[in-house]
């Protein structure tokens, strides 16, 4: 079994980091260093919010450089620690790098639900979530232009948690049994980050009509309560959408279980190729019609919100394509 040396955390507000990488820290016996709490800190000893630090940072790189020296000096030390931080990834080689996401409602919920300091206050549900957003797009812009690196690019990481359903309990274990090996070993051995995905907010790409014949007991198998790691389903990302390439039917089985997470691995980002050199975003615009997430819809009991290019009447199917297999 082969423990990395330490793991960094990254994720946008309300996605749980600081109370899963607190535990873990506790759990593993290792020292937690929180790069937001710092940059609370200097917000408030500014008078400034967080938003307005960040905006602030695109313009005074001392803001940024200092912060940077120290995760650089952290990383260089050799130290087995827990980083919270947005760019801890970059900076560090020999670790876990954990990139936590949520919806972006359920995110403002949870940042309105905890207490609200001088750095982060917000007044309503439709504020936290702009703002969020807000500020989300400034950090990735900065670090964009300040180190050429994207956060949002999932290559970047090699876990991927999507925390909407899931409690802390069951993304802390998850968490250390990657860290330990447990489980998505043979996913990352292959050099692709291992997500763990809600199944209620990845889209098909197939007709559910295809699945119905096989809604049996055996669908179910490797999927929950088997004992066994499950065999993790062929993914696509839009940059903004999930999208199912190969396991209709285990996420099918997934959703109709009530698991808040499913494992997969990454076949595509955004203008990576899927199949024939058709780039992940095409072929989500060409295959999720409005009738086909409707039918999943109806199938599962669930709610899929319309991409903008399906409210827009979606795209042609891919003439000779084959279908994203069950």
């Amino acid at each position: 079994m082969t423990v990395r040396q330490s793991i960094v955390f990254n994720g946008d507000l309300g996605s749980g980091k600081s109370t899963v990488s607190v535990e873990i820290a506790e759990r593993l016996g290792l020292r937690r260093v929180s790069v937001g709490d710092l940059y609370r800190q200097m917000a408030q000893e500014r008078q400034m919010t967080a938003l307005q630090l960040n905006l602030h940072a695109e313009l005074d790189q001392a803001v940024d450089g200092y912060v940077d020296q120290l995760q650089r000096d952290i990383a260089a030390s050799g130290e087995s620690l827990v980083m919270d931080s947005r760019l801890a990834w970059h900076f560090f080689t020999d670790a876990l790098k954990v990139h936590m996401i949520t919806e972006p409602t359920e995110a403002a919920r949870r940042v309105l639900a905890r207490p609200s300091g001088p750095a982060e206050s917000y007044t309503s549900l439709e504020e936290a979530r702009a703002k969020l957003r807000e500020r989300s797009e400034s950090e990735r812009g900065r670090f964009i232009v300040r180190y050429g690196v994207d956060k949002a690019r999932l290559r970047n990481y090699d876990l991927v948690c999507d925390t909407t359903r899931a409690n802390p309990e069951q993304v802390i274990a998850h968490v250390i049994d990657v860290y330990e090996g447990r489980l998505g070993a043979e996913v990352l051995r292959a050099g692709q980050p291992l997500l763990l995905l809600d199944p209620n907010r990845v889209y098909p790409t197939e007709d559910v009509s295809a699945l119905r014949g096989l809604w049996d007991a055996d669908a179910d198998a490797g999927t929950a309560g088997s004992g066994e790691e499950p065999e993790p389903l062929s993914i696509g990302y839009t940059g903004e959408y999930f999208f199912v390439v190969d396991g209709h039917r285990r996420l099918s089985a997934a959703v109709r279980a009530g698991l808040p997470m499913v494992p997969a691995r990454l076949v595509a980002e955004v203008e990576e190729p899927v199949v024939g050199g058709i780039s992940a975003l095409d072929f989500f615009t060409a295959q999720a019609r409005p009738g086909l997430i409707h039918d999943w819809e109806d199938a599962h009991g669930i709610t899929l919100p319309l991409p903008e290019h399906a409210l827009l009447g979606g795209g042609p199917v891919l003439a000779g394509e084959p279908g994203a297999g069950v």
